[in-house]
């Protein structure tokens, strides 16, 4: 189990940290794009945003890494599903309905959360 929360931790620490550091540094018009969403957002708001999702990903790998207060990657984990059920509400009340990364996203900080509970 060890191995399985690792790689699926790494990868949503990867994907996470891609995602928040383009929404916290990058300009709307170049968020546009990739997120049709954006215009409905406050600026400050998608920035902080993407502050959350870095710091989400630092708690998936640091506290099991450190081994100081590890249940914070499970933490961490659910904190994942709950962003990307916001997401869906997003998406769906907007005019872009692709909600299927998102769905994934929630799958797979679901099972990394099941899978954190090994550092109880």
């Amino acid at each position: 189990m060890h191995i399985a929360y690792w790689i699926t931790a790494g990868l949503l620490a990867l994907f996470y940290l891609y995602a928040g550091a383009v929404k916290a540094f990058r300009s709307r018009d170049r968020l546009r794009p990739m997120m049709a969403w954006v215009d409905r957002i406050p600026l400050p708001a998608v920035r902080a945003l993407g502050v959350v999702e870095i710091l989400g990903a630092v708690g998936l790998i640091l506290p099991p890494l450190t081994g100081i207060a590890p249940w914070l990657a499970m933490a961490a984990a659910i904190g994942f599903v709950l962003l990307q059920v916001g997401a869906i509400a997003v998406h769906l009340t907007g005019e872009d309905r692709r909600i299927a990364l998102n769905v994934g996203l929630i799958a797979t900080a679901g099972v990394d959360a099941w899978l954190a509970t090994i550092w109880w």
